[in-house]
């Protein structure tokens, strides 16, 4: 993927801020790279002037250059109002897989000595999510239905995905649907993991049944892991993997969008695994380390831009190791403070790394 343009879509009260400290690592005397931003402003002032307008225009422009970079937003809880931004850029970009990894802060003591990186590959679309739902009879005799459908082209990007980014890291891919109970429906993503392990032979791999899946998550925690699922279930074993690891502040999210044929991601969009934290705003005190190692991932998909992502990467794990932390993680140091501080490591590594 071509690292020539990242569109940045602001967002609101914290989030905005963290986006804006993240775009400090970005800088050509920095990385070393020369990177058009194109900004879009995707606060709710904005989506409400525009009716979700400027939201359609920003997802044409990640199809269009192919990175994203994404600041927390505010949904409206009001029906009839813009709703969420998030639902419209996955269905515009073609977003089909959603991946969210936790991984060990240091100095952050995690749940049930988790320690190795676990990786969520979820569907981004269908399931649960948009299903058809209604309801029929009245009292005690009133029933509710739901139809849901999952795609074969969307289970074959997230197992694909779940195999290559295993394959990348050196994790095992681990779990899955409950396939026994479901084999016609659920079963459709476990036959595609299956024919992605046999396109994968390298790749350790060890399905499991999604109560399985929980229950062994914490019993695995010498493994680096990578867990394809369905939506709903991915959502769910987010919210719980990430905490695991005693802060969701080093966990980031990532919306991948897949031609059908090669399955090679054409889109990607990142941002923070976590909300606006409007009680922070203006305080200069929030961890912008999420939306810091969301900047990581996008360069790391591009050859050009695979030495800088780990550098901000590493940094932004050392800066804490080393003692600059924010209020979350137990230190004093300010927003402005560790960003700086990753700033320097940053730019410290690559010129090290220049003069091997």
């Amino acid at each position: 993927m071509e690292l020539k343009t990242i569109v940045v879509l602001e967002g609101d009260q914290t989030g905005q801020e963290l986006l804006e400290e993240s775009l400090r690592l970005l800088s050509p005397d920095v990385i070393g790279l020369d990177i058009d931003l194109r900004r879009f402003d995707l606060s709710l002032e904005r989506r409400r002037a525009t009716s979700n307008g400027v939201v359609h225009e920003a997802a044409a422009a990640i199809r269009e250059h192919g990175l994203g970079l994404k600041a927390a937003t505010v949904t409206p809880e009001t029906r009839g109002d813009v709703g969420s931004p998030n639902r419209i850029l996955r269905e515009e970009i073609g977003g089909k897989v959603i991946v969210r990894t936790g991984r060990r802060i240091p100095g952050v003591v995690p749940l049930g000595g988790v320690h190795a990186p676990i990786s969520v590959v979820r569907m981004a679309v269908g399931d649960a999510y948009g299903a058809h739902e209604w309801r029929e009879g009245e009292g005690d005799n009133e029933v509710a239905f739901r139809t849901e459908r999952i795609e074969r082209h969307v289970c074959r990007a997230v197992a694909e995905f779940a195999f290559r980014e295993a394959e990348r890291t050196g994790a095992k891919v681990f779990g899955g649907p409950k396939f026994t109970v479901s084999p016609t429906y659920e079963g459709m993503l476990k036959e595609e993991m299956d024919a992605a392990a046999a396109r994968h032979p390298l790749v350790p791999y060890e399905p499991q049944l999604i109560d399985a899946t929980f229950a062994l998550l914490v019993a695995s925690t010498g493994d680096p892991l990578v867990i394809p699922a369905l939506n709903r279930d991915g959502d769910i074993l987010s919210d719980l993997v990430l905490p695991l690891f005693g802060s969701i502040a080093g966990s980031e999210s990532l919306l991948v969008a897949f031609e059908d044929d090669d399955l090679e991601p054409t889109a990607l969009m990142a941002e923070a695994a976590h909300g606006t934290a409007p009680s922070l705003q203006g305080k200069n005190m929030a961890n912008p380390m999420a939306m810091i190692l969301a900047v990581a991932a996008l360069l790391s998909q591009s050859e050009l831009g695979r030495l800088a992502g780990r550098a901000i990467r590493e940094a932004a794990l050392e800066a804490v190791a080393q003692g600059t932390k924010t209020a979350d993680l137990g230190g004093g140091a300010s927003t402005t403070e560790y960003t700086g501080e990753v700033v320097r490591l940053t730019r410290t590594k690559l010129e090290v790394w220049a003069s091997l």
